[in-house]
C-alpha cells in the first residue's frame, strides 16, 4: 500500500472586497461659473498665441520737441508795455507745465536788462534758491505795474470803430479791454458808438429783453454784425449775376440825315435849320400858291421888294 501524502493546510478564505463607492452625482454649473470657465478657456488660448507669434517690430519715429519763442526782453522802463509781456511770459511758462519754480525764476533774469535786470539780480542775492514762483511774479508784477497803460487802452477802446468786419472788431476790443477793464454802461455805449445803425437795427430786432451782463451784450453785437455782413454779401452777389445777365440789344436811335432838304421840304419849312435862305419871289411864284403876285408883293419887306423889282 503506498504511502499517503502528508496533509497541507487548506488556504484561507480570500477576504471580501469591499463595496465599490457610489459614484458622484454631476453638478449642474450655473450660468456665471460657466460664463467664467469660457472666459478663463479664451484667455489661456489668446495667451498661448500671443507667446507662439513674435511681437512685431515698431519703427522708432524721431520727432522733435514743439518749441515756442521766447517773449521779447524787458528793461523795466515805463515807456515799456509791462502787461502785455508779462502776458506772453506766463503763455510761454503754460507751454511747458513741467518747469519747477527755480528754473522759471531762472529763466525770467535771462530775459530782464537794464533796470530790471538790476532788480532780478538785487533779489536773487537776497533770497538765493530759497524763492518760489508764487512770491516772485506777485512781486515783479506789483514792481513794474504801469496804471498808464490802462489809461492807454480805454483811450483806444473809445477810439475804435467797425471797419465793416465784426470779427476783427471784437478780436481788438477784447485785447484793448485786457488792459482797460471797461465794463457796464461805459463798455455798453462805446461799442454803440462803434456800430453802423444797421447793425444796431438788427440788435434790437433780434433781442427784445435786457441783456444780462457784458458777454450776452457784446454776443449779441455779434451776432447782429454778422447778419448785416451776411445780407450785405448776398446784395453784392445778386448785383454781381444780374449785371452779368444777357441784356436786350437796344433798337438803334434815328439820326436825322445830313443831306440837304430839297426845294420842296425847304417851301414846306422854310424856317428849317441847316436850310438854305428861300428867295421869297421863288416862293410866291409857285404854282397853285394862294396869294396873288400883288399881296405877296406887299407881305414882303422893302428890303426885298427892290430886289424883287
Amino acid at each position: 500500500m503506498p504511502p499517503r501524502p502528508p496533509h497541507r493546510p487548506l488556504p484561507p478564505p480570500p477576504s471580501p472586497s469591499p463595496p465599490p463607492s457610489p459614484r458622484p452625482t454631476q453638478r449642474t454649473l450655473t450660468t456665471e461659473e460657466l460664463a467664467r470657465t469660457v472666459a478663463r478657456a479664451v484667455a489661456e488660448g489668446v495667451t498661448a498665441a500671443t507667446q507662439a507669434t513674435p511681437a512685431p517690430t515698431v519703427a522708432r519715429i524721431n520727432t522733435s520737441r514743439l518749441k515756442m519763442k521766447n517773449p521779447n526782453p524787458f528793461n523795466g522802463k515805463s515807456t515799456t508795455n509791462f502787461n502785455q509781456w508779462w502776458e506772453l511770459v506766463t503763455m510761454y511758462l503754460g507751454f511747458y507745465p513741467e518747469t519747477v519754480d527755480r528754473q522759471k525764476i531762472a529763466w525770467i533774469g535771462t530775459l530782464l536788462t537794464d533796470r530790471a535786470l538790476s532788480w532780478h539780480l538785487h533779489r536773487y542775492r537776497d533770497l538765493g534758491d530759497a524763492d518760489i514762483w508764487v512770491n516772485y511774479s506777485a512781486v515783479i508784477r506789483a514792481e513794474y505795474h504801469n496804471d498808464r497803460e490802462a489809461a492807454e487802452a480805454q483811450q483806444k477802446v473809445g477810439q475804435l470803430r467797425y471797419q465793416g468786419c465784426i470779427r476783427t472788431y471784437m478780436t481788438e476790443l477784447r485785447s484793448l479791454n485786457n488792459f482797460a477793464r471797461a465794463n457796464g454802461e461805459s463798455l455798453r455805449e462805446k461799442v454803440d458808438l462803434a456800430m453802423t445803425d444797421a447793425i444796431l437795427d438788427m440788435r434790437f430786432s433780434q433781442n427784445e429783453g435786457e441783456f444780462i451782463d457784458d458777454d450776452d451784450f457784446l454776443h449779441a453785437t455779434y451776432r447782429a454784425g454778422i447778419q448785416v455782413e451776411k445780407r450785405k454779401a448776398l446784395r453784392a452777389t445778386r448785383e454781381l449775376v444780374r449785371s452779368a445777365a444777357p441784356q436786350k440789344p437796344k433798337a438803334p436811335r434815328k439820326t436825322p440825315s445830313s443831306k440837304p432838304p430839297n426845294t420842296e421840304e425847304r417851301l414846306r419849312d422854310p424856317q428849317q435849320k441847316g436850310a438854305p435862305r428861300t428867295d421869297r419871289k421863288t416862293q410866291y411864284n409857285q404854282p397853285g400858291h394862294w396869294a396873288s403876285k400883288d399881296a405877296a408883293l406887299t407881305s414882303i419887306p422893302a428890303k426885298e421888294r427892290e430886289e424883287y423889282g
